[in-house]
């Protein structure tokens, strides 16, 4: 419990009911394991993402009062992305703190992306439960405040499936093509590998939990490759009213 404790303070709340908490950090591998102990964090998971998306849509909503529906949709699913999410649970230490199976800790699970956005947002419904919408606002506004603003400045709200068709029909004159190489895991935890293609050439490879967002890694690899990676600009636009 004292990892526990450092971990409240890390994130600015302390639970009244120390149990959500503790499911929240519960991987399935060490529920498994120790079925006595409780649930995994699989259910808290389902309720954060939808926790997570409102937080972010209102503090989007507060923070940026000049943008069109489109800007700002564009910002909050860049904040939610999975790379996101696991940076932000990089910053609370979260790998830290979860239970995990010996299995799951041997093969690294600590640092395993899935893991770690699947208990970040484990972790916004729990907070939501505990207290209300009031901490996930906190959590969200001392996290996405500096997210929000590399986002901006590098353009990366902009979606890259996008940004890959425009760059190759006006450099290449061809359509991207998206097909998913391979698919793994239980229905309930797929993991999809998807694979880009500009003309016959493989231009890209991406993974994700869902087709759409596994072709969006695809992309993002492709202009990696292509030198198409977005330059810093400008924020002053962007910035809170004041």
């Amino acid at each position: 419990m004292a990892n526990n404790d450092a971990f409240q303070v890390r994130i600015g709340y302390h639970f009244r009911d120390p149990a959500l908490l503790l499911r929240a950090l519960t991987h399935s591998s060490y529920a498994n394991e120790h079925p006595e102990e409780g649930s995994d964090n699989q259910r808290l998971e389902f309720l954060g993402d939808a926790v997570l998306n409102l937080a972010v849509a209102a503090w989007v909503f507060e923070r940026y009062p000049a943008f069109q529906e489109g800007e700002m949709t564009r910002l909050r699913a860049a904040l939610v992305r999975e790379e996101g999410l696991v940076a932000f649970a990089h910053q609370l230490g979260l790998g830290d703190v979860l239970r995990l199976g010996h299995g799951e800790e041997e093969g690294g699970g600590r640092t395993r992306p899935t893991n770690l956005g699947d208990a970040f947002e484990a972790l916004m419904g729990a907070l939501y439960l505990d207290g209300g919408l009031a901490p996930v606002l906190a959590l969200v506004n001392e996290l996405a405040a500096p997210a929000a603003e590399a986002i901006l400045r590098t353009e990366a709200d902009k979606d890259a499936k996008s940004r890959l068709q425009e760059w190759a029909q006006a450099e290449l004159g061809v359509t991207p093509r998206y097909r998913i190489a391979t698919e793994s895991g239980p229905d309930h935890d797929k993991v999809f590998i998807a694979e880009v293609l500009l003309g016959q050439n493989i231009a890209g490879c991406g993974e994700g939990r869902s087709k759409q967002t596994a072709e969006q890694a695809a992309a993002e690899r492709a202009l990696e490759a292509l030198g198409q990676t977005n330059e810093p600009r400008s924020t002053e636009h962007v910035k809170r009213e004041t």
